[in-house]
């Protein structure tokens, strides 16, 4: 498979894997519970849809991989800390810092913050699976080759 058919058309030249990839998100009435404030489990949403725009941004949709590279990634460990509540209307920032790269996973420190204020942050690790069995497997050369390339 070629890696033409792995990236995408977002240019990944704007991303850096250094510096934290930081995703806006907006608080709907839908994330929040019956006291107002944003569910718990919604800042997990937050931070995977950080995570899928930083692959994007990187050049990779994980639709493509799956279909053209056979890999599909899911989130194997995570640990997150709730500081601050975030409440209906909210704009937010999400962050996606790179901070371990494995053979055969990512390691990621990721905040949700409102302005300075950091509202909630979390350690996620993330591994590759086949597709087909869900066993673990190797990041695919194309995907390391442009951490490195952006690194």
């Amino acid at each position: 498979m070629s890696e033409a058919l792995a990236v995408s058309t977002v240019d990944p030249l704007a991303v850096s894997v250094v510096e934290p990839f930081v995703w806006p998100v907006r608080v709907y009435y839908e994330d929040t519970d019956a006291g107002g404030v944003v569910y718990y489990a919604n800042y997990l949403k937050f931070m995977e849809r950080a995570r899928t725009e930083w692959l994007r941004a990187l050049g990779f949709e994980q639709d493509r991989l799956r279909e053209e590279l056979g890999v599909v990634f899911a989130v194997r460990s995570v640990q997150a800390e709730y500081l601050k509540p975030a409440r209906f209307n909210d704009a937010l920032l999400v962050s996606a810092e790179l901070v371990e790269a494995r053979p055969a996973s990512f390691g990621f420190v990721q905040r949700v913050m409102r302005e300075d204020a950091t509202l909630c942050e979390g350690r996620v690790r993330i591994v590759c699976l086949a597709a087909d069995s869900f066993r673990p497997q190797a990041v695919p050369d194309v995907v390391m080759k442009r951490l490195r390339d952006e690194g």
